[in-house]
């Protein structure tokens, strides 16, 4: 129990520090609205090479990390 509150008491800090205090300006939003900014920023391109993964590996999710179509990894 102990052990568990010790815990608690260390990551309280690194999780409180990741707290924004001050709000976005203003001037800072049209930075963050660039389509560089998006975790996506080509949506169509994406689902573009998502279908050639998909047709070239004949099953879905081929588009992740790993060996080719044959199998070896």
């Amino acid at each position: 129990m102990k052990r568990l509150i010790l815990a608690i008491l260390m990551a309280t800090p690194f999780l409180l520090s990741a707290c924004a205090i001050e709000p976005l300006a203003p001037w800072d939003r049209d930075i963050l609205a660039q389509r560089k900014m998006q975790a996506d920023p080509y949506p169509l391109d994406t689902a573009l090479d998502e279908h050639i993964y998909f047709s070239k590996e004949a099953s879905h999710g081929g588009a992740g990390v790993g060996g080719g179509g044959c199998g070896c990894n």
